[in-house]
């Protein structure tokens, strides 16, 4: 049976609440050093930059960083795989979103025909060792799926086409996959059994619902890694400066925007 619509004015209490756990959750990574890696995966159109939007716009851009790759260069082609990721990891007391990752060799690229069957193949022999040789290196590695339903998912593409502000998220790849519905489903599965380990598990975020995928997604991040409030005591402003000698430059010497509102 279908869940009844999360409240707006509940979401908006909740999404609050924990954004401000958050904000803990990063002052204790850099004061502990920590370095934290979180992988969002999943479906076109299944919301995982909305979650990361709402993870990182009360966070310090500083120490919480998105790394959303594009197409690989000639050159980066030539290179290991995981070479042109290995430079955006995170330095103590970093956190980093990766926007798709290094699994783009076992979702698109494979369903899409962009890497050969050895190099396919050879990725899921590398992949898990990586990803044990990350963890002992001290890296702190959540992996995210985010799960949406074909008829969700074709809603949203239909939403997108329709708002000119929404249009440029529907790339070429996105609307190839609503033709290969099959052959994703058969390749994330595949990602699964080959990638889905004890050191490095995959989470699922049902994600049909946006507002619920969003306070469930956070709400675990929060308790995969013990924190303690490091927030700050209230700061007690310094009295400003006085100087009756500074005679301001005068007004029409400067360029303004004009008030158009």
């Amino acid at each position: 049976m279908a869940k009844k619509k999360l409240d707006k004015k509940f979401y908006e209490e909740e999404l609050a609440r924990l954004q401000i756990e958050l904000v803990k959750l990063e002052e204790w990574v850099k004061h502990e050093g920590l370095k934290v890696i979180i992988i969002f995966e999943g479906r076109d159109a299944a919301g995982k930059g909305g979650v990361i939007k709402r993870i990182t716009e009360s966070l310090n851009p500083r120490y919480c960083r998105v790394e959303a790759l594009g197409t690989p260069t000639e050159r980066e082609k030539t290179q290991w795989y995981f070479q042109r990721y290995v430079s955006r990891l995170p330095a103590a007391g970093e956190m980093v979103l990766f926007d798709r990752s290094w699994y783009n060799r076992a979702g698109v690229e494979r369903v899409m025909g962009f890497c050969t069957e050895a190099e396919y193949v050879e990725f899921f022999r590398s992949c898990p060792e990586f990803e044990r040789m990350l963890i002992r290196s001290g890296i702190i590695l959540i992996k995210y799926w985010f799960s949406v339903s074909d008829e969700e998912q074709e809603a949203r593409f239909q939403a997108r086409m329709k708002d000119p502000t929404k249009r440029w998220k529907l790339s070429p790849m996105d609307l190839a996959s609503r033709a290969k519905w099959v052959d994703y489903s058969r390749a994330k599965d595949e990602m699964f059994a080959h990638t889905d380990i004890k050191q490095a598990p995959w989470y699922v975020v049902d994600a049909d619902d946006k507002r619920r995928a969003r306070l469930n997604c956070i709400h675990h991040l929060l308790s995969m890694i013990p924190y303690r409030d490091m927030t700050p005591s209230r700061i007690k402003l310094p009295p400003r400066q006085k100087d009756n000698s500074y005679v301001r430059p005068p007004m029409t010497d400067q360029n303004f925007v004009p008030e158009v509102y």
